[in-house]
């Protein structure tokens, strides 16, 4: 299993070696090493952004290692809709922004990882396909007539079919794949805002767009991630946002008729910078308000690995926040640093979910800066460091119950990349302790008539349960499995709070304990 995960890391060097450049998607798959579809180590988290890739056996070693550790989705970033010309796209020996006869109101690029079918290109002759500069390059008028005499063009560029391979992989391995929509125009000084006044244009653009994915794309096709970021919180009256995404997913609808529109908004706990759970409920609704009619999954970013949130236990709000925050907000308690844990606005959000809305989780897994001699993301900035499994495992405890899937940002570099080359990757680690059981919640319950607690988890089956600090260990007398396996033991907790540790039939033992008051 190791092998087949670290793979990914090397199999770019490899395929260059093996696979002659200039050949198509088909013939390079041909090539590629034949899938393995087994899933060989299921984790809580379920799916993961990725980053598209040109090379369809590099795609396929990816989606492979994905899978076999239970992976079943796949998320892209939207390629940002930027207002300016490509002096790299030429046609017929002039930029590809002159057209003769023509004129050019407004340019706009877009470079992606995607090739378009025929049906992106509308006008014949203006609309064109070509190579330049070694990149592949499409010209496309946003007029509502070939006719008009004036026109705005779109010179997309790009460098393969990275999305195109990710469907292909994902629909042989029967998973869901959600490509990311064009991401707004940055308003000038404020680029956590849109440019609203580029709507009409990037709207148009859209639609072309998944007019083109509704003819190619099959069953692994899920929906589309909206990838201009938002906070989960009140978002008042006239937000740029909000309104971005009323515009953008109303194109959605008309275009992609049942498809899913995924979010994935932040929380900020940071006293004085963020915002309490309470808004957290608000902000779902307003979002959940943008969806068009269509279903939509909102997958909270945690914020664990920005450490704008942070993870810890309900007997832990005065402790010492952990090393990895503290570059974030100093050597101080939870308490005095955040408004509360990730399951705070979780658990919050949770109790006012609108109709027509799932709610997902993102697992960020990342820590906030690399320390010395560890791997990580160098570009774009900031710097990120690589997390481990036990963080991961803390991360899904905190989730809880609540929430109906959990997903994870990113898997390239996070998952990936390694401190040495002879050291395991995030995603080795997982594979091989893939059997630690995850306590995510416990609740006194009785049973038969007995008093007992019921935990409800990741790989529970089977072993036992100890309390502590009595230094109890109990075995299991009842299992259930649900979305979630549960278990139970008769046994009543005395002490103020009680850190409750899961052994499995396969002898693992969880990571990190579970604490019930």
């Amino acid at each position: 299993m190791h092998r087949i995960l670290w793979v990914v890391v090397a199999i770019a060097f490899v395929v260059g070696l093996v696979v002659p450049s200039g050949s198509d998607s088909g013939e390079r798959q041909e090539e590629c090493a034949p899938r393995d579809a087994r899933v060989v180590a299921p984790y809580a988290v379920s799916g993961y952004w990725v980053i598209p890739r040109a090379d369809p056996c590099v795609t396929r070693r990816m989606v492979e290692a994905i899978h076999a550790i239970g992976g079943d989705t796949l998320v892209t970033f939207g390629p940002r809709f930027s207002v300016g010309q490509d002096p790299g796209c030429l046609m017929d020996g002039r930029p590809c922004a002159e057209v003769p006869g023509k004129e050019i109101r407004q340019v706009y690029t877009y470079a992606t990882s995607e090739e378009f079918g025929a049906g992106l290109l509308r006008c014949p002759g203006l609309d064109r396909r070509a190579e330049s500069d070694g990149r592949i390059f499409y010209r496309v008028s946003l007029a509502a007539s070939c006719d008009d005499p004036v026109h705005d063009l779109v010179i997309v560029s790009t460098d393969g079919d990275g999305v195109g391979n990710l469907m292909r992989e994902a629909a042989v391995y029967g998973m869901a794949v959600y490509p990311g929509l064009p991401a707004a125009p940055q308003l000038a000084g404020k680029p956590w805002e849109p440019d609203l006044a580029h709507t009409g244009a990037l709207n148009a653009f859209t639609a072309r767009v998944l007019a083109d994915y509704r003819t190619r794309f099959g069953a692994s096709f899920a929906g589309v991630y909206q990838s201009f970021e938002l906070a989960m919180r009140d978002r008042g009256s006239k937000d740029p946002i909000i309104e971005l995404y009323e515009a953008q997913h109303a194109v959605v609808a008309s275009a992609l008729p049942g498809k899913k529109i995924l979010v994935s908004p932040y929380i900020d706990a940071r006293r004085g910078r963020g915002f309490p759970p309470s808004q957290a409920p608000e902000g779902l609704a307003d979002i959940a308000a943008t969806r068009a009619g269509l279903p939509m999954a909102v997958a909270v970013q945690d914020g664990r690995g920005t450490g704008k949130v942070p993870v810890y236990g309900i007997n832990e709000r005065d402790a010492k926040v952990e090393a990895r925050l503290v570059p974030v907000v100093g050597e101080v308690t939870y308490g005095q640093a955040y408004y509360g844990s990730t399951r705070d606005y979780i658990e919050t959000a949770a109790r006012r979910v609108p109709s027509g809305v799932e709610l997902w989780v993102n697992v960020e897994g990342f820590e906030p800066s690399p320390v010395e001699g560890e791997c990580g993301r160098v570009e774009p900035l900031p710097l990120r460091g690589r997390t481990s499994k036990s963080r991961l495992d803390r991360q899904v405890m905190a989730v809880g119950t609540q929430a109906t899937k959990i997903i994870s940002y990113g898997w390239e570099p996070f998952f990936t990349c390694q401190d040495r080359y002879d050291t395991p990757s995030l995603a080795d680690d997982i594979a091989n302790g893939w059997q630690q059981p995850i306590i995510v919640s416990a609740t006194r319950k009785e049973m038969n008539g007995r008093p007992g607690v019921l935990v409800e988890g990741y790989h529970l089956r089977g072993g036992t349960l100890r309390f502590d600090p009595q230094g109890v260990a109990v075995d299991q007398e009842w299992y259930g499995r649900g979305r979630l396996d549960s278990a139970w033991v008769p046994y009543v907790p005395t002490a103020p709070w009680t850190s409750i540790t899961a052994t499995n039939e396969a002898g693992q033992t969880s990571t990190s304990p579970y604490v019930m008051p």
